[in-house]
């Protein structure tokens, strides 16, 4: 019995041994030669649809002056026309703002010419919101008689009374208001 005691340590002696062995690889017959991958389709990507091009804006003002008769803050025939026709102009554009700065000329006291040039450009305001402008676009300053245009041109005409008429003629230029629209206009 020993020696089968012995036989069966033996066998399982061998068999540790030969299960911490590598297993020895057994010749493997050549792998064939993988095909080459099919190169991916190309499918053409549907482009982006292009955004529109954004209208450039076009930076827009138009000027003109409305005169008024002496002492007057009602705006004349001829000064009514001249702001339809500004009206006419700023259809189409987007207004960002409507400027209106009334002028007086140098007869009577600087406090006087003031107001009425601020009751002037109040006048062209509200002809132009009559005509459908934004009321909140139109803005209204007084210059009095600070900026006259017809300079030293009606001096040494006499005295600067009401009652020089060939004064008060001379100085019609500077009983104004100017008018300034800003805008800006899609191509």
């Amino acid at each position: 019995m020993m020696r089968k005691t012995w036989l069966l340590l033996a066998a399982l002696a061998f068999a540790a041994g030969c299960a911490t062995e590598e297993p020895k690889p057994a010749a493997e017959a050549p792998k064939p030669a993988a095909a080459p991958a099919p190169a991916p389709a190309v499918t053409p990507r549907a482009e982006a649809p292009k955004p529109a091009p954004k209208p450039v804006a076009q930076k827009v003002t138009f000027s003109t002056d409305v005169l008024f008769d002496f002492d007057r803050a009602v705006i004349k025939p001829d000064g009514q026309r001249k702001l339809d026709e500004l009206q006419g102009q700023m259809k189409g554009i987007s207004v960002e703002v409507v400027i209106a700065i009334g002028h007086a000329d140098r007869i009577g006291s600087d406090a006087y010419n003031q107001r009425l040039s601020v009751r002037r450009a109040d006048a062209v305001k509200a002809y132009l919101v009559s005509k459908g402008t934004e009321q909140n676009r139109v803005y209204t300053e007084g210059k009095g008689e600070k900026q006259p245009v017809t300079g030293d041109k009606c001096k040494g005409m006499g005295q600067d009374h009401r009652s020089n008429k060939k004064l008060v003629e001379c100085l019609q230029p500077d009983r104004r208001v100017e008018i300034e629209v800003i805008g800006t206009r899609a191509p």
